[in-house]
């Protein structure tokens, strides 16, 4: 761990307890669940939201871009390494900010009547017709069956002919995440579990 990680750390002291949770090949940064910050490769990234996202963009913060093999993903985190290093004015508020964006899209993603299957990342319309064809009516239905389950069921549902990529879409649904940000560890238990059956 470098200095400015070290340093990173106990600056968020100041915002409350968090945790620290593996994520893109990083650490992610929690709190209360919500996850606000991430560090990957010595870089510091906030999350953005709503008029955060102007913000952060205004002061030159780059996007997170998480290349993997022949696919990048380009999620909501913004690089804010030279605002911390620069110990920049703005930059409490700005956490401040993150964090109270966190928290309020976690509180509204797990509330019941918030979701639609085709809100869930990777899940669009078409996905989501698939799935209520097969029989999952619903987001807690299909967070409660997991990615497998939903994944057999779109099996019976179409032939099973499916393409194994609709796996790893429910899975990453399921974890909140974009598909090809899942390791290859977990993409093959999840074909072991698919092909166990």
């Amino acid at each position: 761990m470098n200095n400015v990680e070290e340093n990173f750390y106990l600056y968020l002291q100041k915002f409350g307890k968090y945790e620290k949770r593996s994520m893109f090949g990083g650490v992610g940064i929690f709190h209360q669940d919500a996850m606000y910050a991430l560090i990957t490769n010595n870089i510091l990234f906030l999350r953005g939201g709503s008029e955060l996202d102007s913000k952060l963009i205004e002061l030159n913060c780059k996007r997170f871009k998480h290349v993997k093999r022949n696919t990048t993903a380009v999620v909501n985190y913004f690089d804010i390494t030279d605002l911390f290093i620069e110990s920049a004015k703005c930059l409490d508020e700005l956490v401040k900010e993150s964090i109270q964006h966190s928290l309020k899209e976690r509180s509204f993603k797990k509330s019941e009547n918030s979701r639609r299957l085709r809100d869930l990342p990777n899940m669009q319309l078409t996905l989501e017709r698939m799935v209520k064809k097969s029989g999952i009516p619903d987001v807690n239905t299909f967070l409660s069956l997991g990615a497998v389950d939903v994944f057999k069921k779109v099996q019976v549902t179409y032939g099973g002919e499916v393409d194994v990529k609709l796996l790893w879409k429910f899975a990453g649904a399921v974890s909140g995440c974009h598909w090809t940000l899942l390791q290859d560890p977990a993409k093959k238990a999840l074909l072991e579990s698919v092909k166990s059956d």
